[in-house]
């Protein structure tokens, strides 16, 4: 009860500087109006859903949108810093532990993502085509662990770390970055209007009983701005609860 608190809190605040007025209201322009992707019904959320298949023990993470999965995508900045990045976003309140990463605060998501400037998952090659460096426009999984952060508009943002500090653990899978992110590989699978995730429960630390939440966002990458974060969230284009409160629980199949 005091982690799904704290998120609340969180929750409110990022409400507060985007000003949602409702589910699927578009928030204040990125600062980088350029690169940002525009709403469109392909980020309008109708559903999210996380489903356990005992037979399987299986976690299926699941979105449906009122347009097509895949028909809005970021344009290529054509490098690294400024780099747009399209999410499709569950903020849940399991712990970074069970995800492998080192206790801290923040709130644990998972979000499926399509970034073409560059490729963040080097252990995995989604389009089967040998080159495991050119993938990122293609959606695929991370777990992250999100912060409030006033700096962007949207109000949270990956949480930082110095490179330095060795108290910080992340899983193996991890792209190397200075930030609570992980690059799981999980299968991405996204037909028509849905999108699902599958996650092994073991993978979670055998968690099937947590709350969640549905949000698609745009972020952007910053490596040149010391007053902006690595990873922020710039814009909201729909969240499924109309007001981030995670009020959604697992269901068993």
């Amino acid at each position: 009860m005091k982690r799904f608190s704290k998120f609340t809190q969180l929750a409110s605040l990022t409400l507060l500087l985007a000003n949602l007025g409702s589910s699927s209201a578009v928030v204040a322009e990125p600062i980088n109006s350029i690169n940002s992707v525009p709403a469109s019904s392909d980020l309008e959320l109708r559903r999210s859903q996380v489903s356990y298949h005992s037979d399987l023990d299986l976690l299926v993470f699941e979105q449906k949108v009122e347009g097509t999965i895949g028909d809005t995508l970021p344009t290529a900045a054509g490098q690294v810093d400024t780099a747009p990045v399209l999410g499709y976003v569950f903020p849940t309140t399991l712990k970074p532990e069970d995800i492998g990463f080192n206790p801290t605060e923040g709130i644990v998501a998972l979000a499926v993502t399509s970034h073409p400037d560059f490729d963040d998952t080097p252990l995995w090659d989604e389009d089967n085509d040998n080159d495991y460096a050119n993938d990122g426009v293609i959606f695929h999984s991370h777990w992250v662990v999100l912060t409030s952060d006033e700096r962007v508009p949207g109000g949270l943002a990956v949480k930082q770390f110095k490179k330095e500090d060795s108290s910080v653990v992340l899983p193996p899978t991890n792209p190397g970055m200075p930030i609570y992110m992980d690059s799981p590989g999980f299968s991405v699978v996204a037909k028509r209007n849905k999108l699902k995730v599958l996650v092994p429960a073991q993978r979670v630390n055998h968690q099937t009983d947590f709350n969640f939440d549905g949000v698609t966002a745009y972020m952007e990458v910053n490596t040149s701005d010391e007053n902006r974060p690595m990873l922020g969230v710039y814009q909201v284009y729909s969240v499924q609860s109309g007001d981030l409160s995670l009020p959604f629980s697992v269901r068993n199949r």
